[in-house]
């Protein structure tokens, strides 16, 4: 009953799911729910995918491919995409730690937020359209999980960099067992997704070895720049690791 409580805390973390009254809250479930938010990304991206499944049915491809990822941003709240702009907005204009601390927390968007999530959302819609129809429902149950765990892989290995901030009661510590658990949420489901769906390996592994690159890349960014890592950044991650696995799964596809 516990750890159901802490899936549901990280559910509504990191998504506007409303979430049963009997969870209740503790200050410290907040933090043991940070093994949980890979596993939110099989909510996500189930909702996701069922938008696309209902709406090609009525509409072209690329219609339910963009229809669903408008289902994905009102599931989380833009909560990702928003660090993503957030990250480009503060490492493009911040010459120093503090001031690139300064400008993420500004909740305006700048010229470098604004081009960046611009082409962000514009490379993501383009690789998903761009994959067969047969290929988006598992491509967008595997790339919301993976994406989220490579982003909770920065709470297990960094540290937080603010002294205070929204994602810090969740991102104070996390332990190896409980990265490890965060692991086995998204790789036992997934090892059962790849049965059901056919995947190129060839395509899966670069998914998988870009993922590992970009997310490393960004975490070295992270550190050298403000030595550790901020909600904003975990936000950046997902988007970055998750574009990074169509990338992967689009470049082994025949249409």
């Amino acid at each position: 009953m516990h750890q159901l409580r802490l899936f549901f805390i990280a559910l509504q973390f990191f998504t506007r799911i409303p979430i049963p009254a009997w969870v209740g809250f503790e200050p410290d479930w907040l933090r043991q729910s940070s093994r949980y938010f890979p596993a939110t990304g099989w909510v996500v991206g189930a909702g996701c995918a069922g938008v696309y499944v209902a709406a090609v049915q009525l509409w072209p491809h690329a219609v339910a491919v963009v229809l669903s990822t408008v289902a994905g941003i009102l599931l989380t709240g833009a909560f990702h995409e928003d660090g993503f702009a957030d990250v480009c907005d503060g490492f493009g204009g911040g010459m120093t730690p503090e001031r690139v601390l300064e400008i993420m927390k500004d909740s305006r968007v700048g010229a470098y937020g604004a081009i960046g999530i611009l082409l962000m959302l514009a490379l993501k819609l383009t690789l998903l359209i761009s994959l067969p129809a047969s290929m988006i429902v598992p491509a967008l149950l595997l790339a919301h999980p993976l994406s989220r765990l490579a982003s909770c892989s920065l709470i297990w290995l960094m540290q937080y960099a603010r002294h205070e901030g929204k994602a810090k009661p969740l991102a104070q510590e996390m332990h190896s067992g409980e990265f490890l658990f965060a692991c086995l949420t998204v790789l036992l489901p997934g090892a059962v997704l790849l049965h059901f769906f056919s995947f190129s390996l060839h395509g899966l592994l670069l998914a998988l070895g870009l993922m590992l690159l970009l997310t490393w890349r960004m975490a070295c960014l992270f550190q050298r720049r403000i030595g550790g890592f901020t909600g904003d950044c975990l936000g950046a991650t997902q988007q970055v690791a998750e574009v990074a696995i169509y990338l992967g799964l689009l470049a082994f596809q025949v249409a």
